[in-house]
Formats: structure tokens, C-alpha cells, sequence
């Protein structure tokens, strides 16, 4: 699970984000001080640092450096009322690595906080409510029990759950999981879901978390 600092000093924002953060399955420590983040980033070493960069004792930018100091390649996104491009540029510069203006979207920050663990490679898991991805020990949990999937179940398991609310055809899981040189024919996807949806115990009636679109594929319900 990976480890989130979030440092914010407005009480009903950084509940809202800690909270959300948490819901979707990353560990989340909120302080509300820079002197309380950079005690914090010392003692636990966390994955990723939400930091704001309007803070009560000192500005974000003297965090960063610090944070920068300690843990060169420690991605840092920074939140920030000011959404002018000086000030965007200024905290790049400075070595954020993205940076996001108030207000924003929480949908859009899970995003962004996803992408930097990928391209830091601290990304293990994944969270759809009961059930849980450890994507680089390639095992699955429903309800925190392990699930009992074969090397093809998980790797299309996998395919679907890599970008929830996008619609494959069984062309495109057919490559995807079987590969362009397999023969036979796209109806042993739909023979694959239907195991899934068994173990799963999903109902495609009323699915939670493999969609079917009708003519089209198969669609993953998540974020």
C-alpha cells in the first residue's frame, strides 16, 4: 500500500482528501505544519508528498527544497491557490513534480497521484471497494481473502482493471491477454468473464465490477 504525506492546513480540505485518499486504498498521514512534514518525510520515508504550498510556518517552496534535500527523487505534487503560470512554473522549477490549482477535483488528484507512484515505480496496489489488485505480486483479494485465479483469469483481470470505465472489445482483450498470435476464436473472452464474474462473485445483471457492453465488450467498474 503505498504511503501518501499529505500536508495541508485546512482542516475540512485535508479530512476531505485524507478520507478520500484512504477510501481508495493508499495509507494517508495528514500533519498541517512544514516543520510537522519535513519530521514526518524524516521518520517514515513516505511514497509520495501532497504538499500545499500556502502553509502557516513556513512556504511550501522552502518545504520543497527541504523535502528535495532529503529525498531527491521523492515525487512532490504541490497544491497551491494561485493558478497563474509564473507560479506554476516557479514551483517546477523549484522541483515539484506536478502541481495542481485550488479548487480541485478529487477524482483528478487520485489521477495525477497515480501517475507519479507509476512513473516512480511505487504503484503495488489498487483498491475497487472489496477488492484489492497487488498488481507486481500479481494477486488478487475480494474482502481481504485471496482469490484463486489462473495466470490467464489474472492477466485479464489485469487488462480490464488498468483503465476502469474504458470499454475493451474482445479484439483488443484477445491481444492484450492471449496475444497477437493466438488462432482461435474472441468467444474464449467470454468464456474467461464468466469464470471471473464466478470468482468475483459478480452478477451480470447487476455487475460490480465487469461490465458488459452490448456490442461493443467489456467494460471494468472502478474510479
Amino acid at each position: 500500500m503505498a504511503h501518501i504525506l499529505l500536508v495541508e492546513d485546512d482542516a475540512q480540505v485535508g479530512d476531505l482528501v485524507r478520507r478520500y485518499l484512504e477510501k481508495e486504498g493508499l495509507r494517508v498521514v495528514w500533519v498541517r505544519t512544514g516543520r510537522e512534514a519535513l519530521e514526518e518525510a524524516w521518520r517514515e520515508k513516505p511514497d509520495l508528498v501532497v504538499l500545499d504550498r500556502g502553509l502557516p510556518d513556513l512556504e511550501g517552496l522552502e518545504v520543497l527544497k527541504s523535502l528535495r534535500a532529503l529525498d531527491p527523487v521523492l515525487p512532490v505534487l504541490l497544491l497551491t491557490g494561485k493558478a497563474d503560470e509564473d507560479s506554476r512554473v516557479e514551483g517546477l522549477l523549484e522541483g515539484a513534480d506536478d502541481y495542481l490549482g485550488k479548487p480541485f477535483s478529487l477524482k483528478e488528484l487520485l489521477a495525477r497521484i497515480r501517475a507519479l507512484l507509476r512513473r516512480a515505480g511505487k504503484e503495488g496496489r489498487r483498491r475497487f471497494g472489496p477488492l484489492e489488485l497487488d498488481l507486481e505480486g500479481r494477486k488478487a483479494y475480494l474482502e481481504g481473502e485471496p482469490l484463486k485465479l489462473s495466470a490467464t483469469e489474472m492477466n485479464l483481470l489485469l487488462a480490464l482493471a488498468q483503465t476502469p470505465g474504458r470499454v475493451f472489445t474482445r479484439e483488443e482483450l484477445l491481444d492484450r491477454v492471449w496475444g497477437p498470435e493466438f488462432e482461435g476464436s474472441e468467444r474464449v473472452v467470454d468464456a474467461y468473464v464468466r469464470l471471473l464474474r464466478k470468482k468475483l462473485k459478480d452478477d451480470p445483471h447487476a455487475p460490480r465490477f465487469i461490465e458488459t457492453v452490448v456490442g461493443l465488450g467489456y467494460r471494468f467498474l472502478g474510479e
